[in-house]
């Protein structure tokens, strides 16, 4: 991943949508499903995984 400044517009797009698929899922969705999805287990760190060709 480049450390540009100036990044493609598509490029931006999928780092976005990274960000914001690496929250946990609510605790209502815990309760509700009476914890048979407890936790996420596809969290992404910035430093362990990173998220290749983006």
């Amino acid at each position: 991943m480049s450390m540009s400044r100036n990044k493609h517009v598509a490029r931006k797009l999928r780092l976005a949508k990274a960000t914001k698929s690496n929250s946990a899922i609510p605790i209502w969705v815990v309760v509700k499903t009476r914890r048979r999805i407890p936790f996420r287990p596809r969290l992404r760190h910035w430093r362990r995984t990173k998220l290749g060709n983006v």
